[in-house]
């Protein structure tokens, strides 16, 4: 009788290890938290430098305001930004309120991971094609709104993104031609 009872809270305990752990793994899920609405641009005010997507007038954009879980390998897509005046990215950098030469290794992060500028001016690290490169952060890549002037009439950001400048791109040894998107793993430096 006593063996049955054992065995039988040995059960239990790991029915319930197992609902603790599934349960954990729901709670660090990164799910939307809205849409927004697309609209055309003004003429002339979306900058396709870099091949930047402009809004879609009636296109339904998913929003969000969390990112996926940051590990010491945590997968992402690398994107083309121009963080200088003129650029692709609209205004001056959110960390500094400065612009950025292509030639600095710089980024901005998904809302997520940007923390309400918690990562501002911190170094990352960013492996992919083979390489690796260490960039500062400077700007967030706003995954909670878009197509309006603020956002260069750009859709948001997705909430796995890290947008690097050509500097970043050129240290990874991706071919200009192939600049674009990448998947990649990032870690705090």
């Amino acid at each position: 009788m006593m063996k049955k009872q054992v065995s039988f809270s040995v059960f239990q305990f790991i029915i319930f290890l197992f609902l603790f752990i599934c349960v954990g793994i729901v709670a660090q899920t990164c799910n939307p938290s809205g849409t927004i609405q697309g609209t055309t641009p003004p003429p002339g005010q979306c900058n396709q430098e870099l091949d930047a997507e402009c809004c879609v007038e009636g296109e339904v954009y998913t929003t969000y305001t969390c990112s996926p879980p940051v590990s010491a390998n945590t997968p992402a897509i690398l994107t083309l930004n121009s963080f200088q005046e003129g650029g692709d990215g609209g205004g001056a950098s959110k960390c500094d309120d400065q612009f950025h030469s292509d030639d600095e290794p710089v980024v901005a992060l998904s809302t997520g991971w940007f923390g309400q500028s918690s990562r501002c001016n911190k170094f990352i690290n960013i492996k992919g094609n083979g390489n690796s490169v260490r960039a500062l952060v400077v700007d967030e890549c706003d995954s909670q709104v878009g197509c309006d002037d603020e956002h260069a009439y750009q859709p948001p950001c997705r909430n796995n993104i890290v947008d690097g400048s050509k500097a970043v791109w050129t240290a990874l040894g991706v071919p200009e031609n192939e600049q674009g998107e990448l998947d990649v793993t990032w870690s705090d430096a």
